[in-house]
């Protein structure tokens, strides 16, 4: 029972601390640094709906190339055909794995 009461008064601490009402607005964001590039509207994903009577397909460009489509079937699971390459082959993407690739880079080389 000791160490019960200290506890509770510990756990009720932050409570107490919001009541005083000595809090202050947080400063205002800065403007960004010189040299950076405004948002690029061509970088943000263009998607187009095809709806037939068999699939719906979600089609996803960055300026004007196809990298995934969504085909998302009347009956049954959607799936994903990602352009992994860069090449126009698409991939059948499964379940278990995500649609987007994590960026890989060489870092060292012998």
């Amino acid at each position: 029972m000791r160490r019960l009461l200290p506890l509770l008064l510990l756990a009720a601490l932050p409570a107490w601390a919001q009541q005083k009402g000595d809090l202050q607005p947080l400063p205002a964001v800065p403007p960004p640094p010189p040299g950076m590039e405004a948002f690029d509207e061509n970088l943000e994903p263009q998607v187009t709906i095809v709806k037939t009577e068999k699939e719906t397909r979600e089609e996803f460009r960055v300026k004007g190339k196809l990298y995934m489509v969504k085909v998302t079937p009347a009956v049954g699971k959607p799936y994903y055909l990602v352009d992994r390459q860069g090449d126009g082959i698409m991939v059948d993407v499964g379940p278990d794995q995500h649609p987007t690739k994590p960026p890989m880079w060489v870092i060292h080389s012998w």
